[in-house]
C-alpha cells in the first residue's frame, strides 16, 4: 500500500478527504430524503427540512412520534413496530415533506427468551433486566408495566408532581 502512495502522491491527501468527510457526515443529523426513515423503538432521530413546516401529519401516531424541535428541525421517535407516513405542509398547504417511517427493534444487546410460545425480552449491557417489548408474554409485560408506572408515580410523588 505505500508504494501505491509513492506512485501517486496525491492519492494518499485524497483518501485522507475522503474518509475525514464520511466521518464528518455520519455524526450529522439524518436530512429528509427519498426511501423510509428509520427509526428504533424507543429511540428518537432528528432531521431537518428545507422550508418551514406549518403542518405536521403523522398517518399512525401509536407507531412513532414527531414532534417540531423548531420550524424546520423534525424530531421522530419509535414507538411501535411497523410502517406509518409523516407529512410536513408549509403555510400554504404544500407539502414539504412525504415520508414512509418504518419503526424497527434494536438487536444490539438484545436477548429473547422463548418458552415454548412465550417470549421475554432481555435489555443486557451490561447486565440484563427484563424490558417492556410488544409481543412478549402477556403477564410478564403487565407484571412490569405495573412496576413502572408504581415506580414513575413514586419518583413523581416524590419531586412533587401532581397530576
Amino acid at each position: 500500500m505505500v508504494s501505491f502512495f509513492r506512485k501517486k502522491p496525491g492519492a494518499f491527501f485524497r483518501l485522507a478527504a475522503i474518509t475525514l468527510a464520511m466521518c464528518i457526515s455520519s455524526s450529522l443529523p439524518a436530512i429528509a430524503q427519498d426511501g423510509a426513515v428509520e427509526v428504533m423503538t424507543d429511540r428518537a432521530k432528528v432531521f431537518r427540512i428545507d422550508a418551514p413546516a406549518d403542518t405536521v401529519i403523522v398517518g399512525n401516531p401509536a407507531i412513532a412520534d414527531v414532534t417540531m424541535y423548531d420550524r424546520q428541525t423534525v424530531v421522530v421517535t419509535g414507538k411501535l413496530y411497523g410502517t406509518t407516513n409523516l407529512v410536513i405542509l408549509d403555510k400554504k398547504g404544500e407539502p414539504i415533506i412525504d415520508e414512509v417511517i418504518r419503526v424497527s427493534t434494536s438487536g444490539n444487546d438484545v436477548v429473547t427468551v422463548m418458552r415454548n410460545t412465550s417470549r421475554t425480552t432481555y435489555s443486557c449491557a451490561p447486565d440484563c433486566e427484563p424490558v417492556l417489548r410488544v409481543g412478549d408474554n402477556a403477564d410478564a409485560f403487565e407484571a412490569q408495566t405495573k412496576q413502572a408506572t408504581s415506580r414513575n408515580d413514586m419518583s413523581e410523588k416524590a419531586a412533587g408532581v401532581t397530576n
